[in-house]
């Protein structure tokens, strides 16, 4: 049997080119004039240094943290803060007494951070949309406290008929989107109000409030994503009280500096403690004015602190109690505003004026409430799907 032939080795091609180090001491490489690359690189832009100034807002907040209020204007917020407290602690005896069903989240502590950064808003043309814990800032948006506490009841006279309750308070008039029960999902939401600001031109700002356990969703990201691109008028509100539902920041989140979490979408943060409400208006002031002049949205991490637990069911076991009193004693929003006032010489009996009048805002919401009919069984019915566009 003939043998089969052995296959001869290919012979090496002649290079087409002169060696790489020849070429590059005799030749030039010259791309051709049409050619586009077809992924673009970071390198391929300059980097305006003046447009991507991400700690610009932060060093304009450090330069100047706090808001130069008159003592009119201090006593307002004082005013607001009180209206929040004592009418969160009417809530929790309510929900004691088996008045409110559900869930049931307190602002107790936090009061500072609505207050401070709504007062800087345009109540009725700015629009706010937050999670769950949302009594305070529906007060803080100047809401009446009869329809809140009416809703928190189940009560047909409340701002939503009785069938949010708690944390699903909602009203279009005062452009107040919520009170979401789902974490995060508050905040792609938002971009969606601020997208609507302007697409209708309208000068809106939509104002977006997440606590530090939602700051760890991804749908928020895909919203920083979406928010910087298309540089909608939003501003991202942290509430970073700490524990989120019951874990300490530092035992859940990687990157505990939350105003950083915008970075990678080149939105601006700004660092601010939630516990001064100078500070925070301040810190409001700052990022309105960068988002109102159409550069985008900006991230706003207030550091604040919640008294009572998650909820009303939540005995708050994860933190001792000197941590909490140490907090009221040393840090309430509240009292320190007092302490201003009287620093500046604003007489006591004006002070004890807004506290008495408040208890009588809060015990004739609680009596509205109590005494307003639940709504008819024919209401079950409405709003579930629209009727008209």
């Amino acid at each position: 049997m003939a043998k089969s032939a052995r296959p001869r080795a290919a012979k090496p091609a002649a290079p087409a080119t002169k060696p790489a180090a020849t070429r590059r001491r005799t030749t030039k490489a010259t791309p051709p004039a049409a050619a586009e690359p077809v992924i673009a690189s970071a390198a391929d832009e300059p980097l305006d240094e003046a447009t991507f100034a991400l700690r610009s807002l932060q060093q304009a907040h450090a330069n100047n943290r706090r808001f130069e209020a008159s003592d009119d204007e201090l006593l307002h917020f004082y005013e607001q803060m009180v209206l929040i407290r004592r009418f969160e602690e009417k809530a929790g005896q309510l929900y004691g007494l088996g008045l409110i069903g559900g869930f049931c989240h307190l602002y107790i502590g936090q009061e500072a951070v609505a207050v401070g950064l709504q007062s800087a808003l345009s109540e009725g043309h700015d629009s706010v949309i937050t999670g769950y814990r949302d009594h305070g800032h529906m007060l803080a948006y100047g809401i009446d406290p009869k329809v809140i506490m009416a809703e928190l009841t189940g009560r047909g006279a409340g701002i939503s008929r009785g069938k949010g309750g708690s944390m699903h308070m909602f009203s279009t008039d005062h452009k107040f989107y919520g009170g979401h029960g789902i974490v995060g999902a508050q905040v792609p939401l938002g971009a969606g109000l601020a997208f609507a600001h302007k697409y209708r031109n309208d000068g809106g700002v939509c104002m977006a409030y997440f606590g530090d356990g939602a700051a760890n969703q991804g749908q928020v990201y895909e919203t920083f994503n979406m928010a910087a691109l298309w540089k909608l008028p939003i501003v991202f509100v942290v509430e970073n009280n700490g524990y989120a539902m019951g874990t300490a920041v530092k035992r859940g989140s990687a990157e505990t500096h939350f105003y950083r979490r915008g970075t990678a979408f080149r939105i601006p943060g700004i660092d601010v403690n939630g516990m001064d409400v100078l500070e925070v208006r301040q810190a409001a002031e700052v990022a309105l004015e960068f988002v109102r002049g159409g550069n985008g949205p900006v991230l706003l991490e207030l550091k604040t602190y919640r008294y009572r637990g998650h909820s009303m069911s939540d005995p708050a076991k994860y933190r001792s109690r000197e941590e909490v009193q140490e907090m009221r004693e040393k840090h309430d929003p509240i009292e320190a505003a007092k302490t201003e006032l009287l620093q500046r010489g604003v007489a006591e009996d004006r002070i004890k004026d807004i506290d008495k009048k408040i208890r009588q805002v809060v015990a004739e919401a609680a009596d509205f409430a109590e005494s307003s009919p639940e709504p008819a069984l024919a209401e079950l019915y409405t709003d579930v799907v629209v009727e008209q566009y």
